[in-house]
């Protein structure tokens, strides 16, 4: 294997969001190696700074795929300002949805929400023209949302459901697996050159798609499913204790 690529929250990081110092030692040791690695994360580029100080990813996928940052260049899928208005208006019209939208600009949302910080809007935000809208967020505390979300997407956008309740509205083409094709040809990396650590539904892809894909023992079962091995969960540091017994294999 040429590129290690991973998952952040729920898989990589421990619960507390925090990195383990073995974590970092074996990931060190990749370094050294000249093995490649990468994040494929549902987080912004603002949240994953203190993992990047401590990992030093070679290439990152931010925001399900909707902005990527590769060694010589940033690519951005958005969604298209007249599909964004048309889902938020649709939003706005069902009661109890807590509404975010991820943007170039910042994150914008209709109620406070403390860990995230964003700039809280009344109704859904008259953004420039040149702001990239990455990412939809919602949910509800009922099921109202989860019943219609279908018929509030537009042609050219698609949702995944995180944790089983937040609903992500992104591009059709942001996704993370387009995402981590982006980064592997950066650096002249085969898919098959590639291993793939997740545990949620916007994982499978790439899951199925790299030369080996494994899931943490906390991942949801469609992703366990999917797999070609799975090992620790995220609090047993299940990423790096298969890392390096993979990488005692290859050695022997």
């Amino acid at each position: 294997m040429k590129a290690i690529i991973t998952d952040l929250d729920r898989t990589l990081l421990r619960t507390d969001k925090t990195l383990s110092e073995y974590t970092i030692h074996v990931m060190q040791r990749c370094h050294d190696k000249n093995i490649a690695i990468m994040a494929a994360t549902a987080r912004p580029e603002r949240s994953i700074l203190t993992y990047q100080k401590q990992i030093h990813f070679d290439a990152v996928t931010t925001l399900n795929g909707a902005r990527s940052i590769l060694p010589d260049r940033v690519v951005e899928n958005g969604i298209s300002h007249s599909s964004g208005n048309c889902i938020l208006s649709k939003l706005n019209a069902i009661p109890d949805v807590l509404i975010s939208i991820e943007t170039s600009e910042g994150l914008y949302s209709n109620a406070a929400i403390p860990e995230w910080d964003p700039m809280v809007f009344d109704s859904f935000p008259e953004l420039h023209p040149q702001t990239v809208i990455y990412k939809i967020l919602a949910s509800s505390k009922s099921y109202t949302l989860y019943d219609q979300i279908e018929s509030i997407l537009t042609d050219d956008t698609y949702h995944t459901i995180a944790d089983n309740a937040l609903v992500q509205i992104m591009a059709k083409r942001a996704t993370k697996w387009n995402g981590i094709k982006a980064m592997l040809a950066s650096l002249g990396i085969s898919p098959d050159e590639a291993v793939y650590f997740g545990d949620d539904n916007d994982d499978i892809e790439p899951i199925r798609m790299c030369g080996v894909g494994v899931a943490v023992s906390n991942a949801i079962d469609a992703v366990q499913k999917e797999a070609d091995h799975i090992t620790g969960s995220n609090d047993e540091d299940g990423v790096a204790h298969y890392i390096e017994e993979w990488s005692q294999k290859y050695e022997n």
